[in-house]
C-alpha cells in the first residue's frame, strides 16, 4: 500500500479524507500560490494544486499526493480568504446578494511512478439574504479567516446555502467522487484496501 500524503493545511479537507476511511500523511506545501482577479478560473485552480503537489515532491521521494486548490467567484472576481473580520463581512455581504460559483483543482500524483493527474469541480451556489446582525453574529461564531468565501458549508455557515448545484463536497473544498475516480487510475481503490 502505497503512502498517501495530503498536501494541505485544511482542516476540512483533511476530514474529508478521514470520512472515507483514508489512511494519509499531511504535509502542509510551501508555495506562493497565483492569484489573479480575472482568469480562466478551472486553469488557475489546477495550476495552484499542481504547484502544491510538485512542491512536496521536493521533499519526499515515493509515496501518493493529494492536492487541492479552491477559489470562489463571484461578479466575475475571485473572492479568496479573507484579509480581516472587516473583510469577511464584506465577503458575505456580496455572496449574500447572488450566486456565486466554488472552484476547485484537484491533483492526483504517484511520485515513483511520475504520474500526474488532474481534474477540477465547481458547484454554484445560492446564499440567503444577510442582514448586518446575521453576519456579526456569525463571525463571532466562526473562524472565517481560513475559509474562501469567509464561510464554511459543512459547519455554522451551513445555515446560510438556501440551495446548490453541483457537488456539495466541492465546496467543502474537495470534490470526492472526482477523487476517486483519480485514485482509482493510480491504483488505489477505497473500497478494496485495508488502512488499518
Amino acid at each position: 500500500m502505497p503512502r498517501i500524503i495530503l498536501a494541505s493545511s485544511s482542516q476540512a479537507r483533511k476530514k474529508l479524507l478521514e470520512q472515507i476511511g483514508l489512511k494519509f500523511k499531511v504535509i502542509i506545501p510551501s508555495i506562493k500560490e497565483f492569484k489573479v482577479t480575472k482568469a480562466n478560473y478551472k486553469s488557475l485552480v489546477i495550476r495552484n494544486a499542481l504547484l502544491k503537489a510538485e512542491n512536496i515532491t521536493k521533499r519526499v521521494k515515493k509515496g501518493i499526493i493529494i492536492s487541492a486548490d479552491t477559489v470562489v467567484v463571484a461578479d466575475k472576481t475571485i473572492i479568496g480568504k479573507p484579509k480581516s473580520i472587516k473583510d469577511a463581512f464584506r465577503i458575505l455581504r456580496l455572496l449574500s446578494k447572488e450566486p456565486h460559483w466554488v472552484y476547485t483543482g484537484l491533483v492526483v500524483m504517484d511520485i515513483e511512478k511520475k504520474i500526474k493527474l488532474f481534474d477540477y469541480d465547481k458547484t454554484k451556489v445560492w446564499m440567503c439574504p444577510l442582514n448586518y446582525d446575521q453576519i456579526r453574529a456569525y463571525l463571532r461564531k466562526a473562524k472565517p479567516l481560513d475559509k474562501a468565501g469567509s464561510f464554511d458549508i459543512q459547519g455554522l455557515g451551513g445555515v446560510f446555502i438556501d440551495r446548490i448545484e453541483g457537488c456539495f463536497y466541492n465546496v467543502v473544498g474537495l470534490p470526492l467522487a472526482k477523487l476517486v475516480k483519480l485514485l482509482n487510475k493510480v491504483g488505489i481503490d477505497i473500497f478494496k484496501f485495508d488502512y488499518k
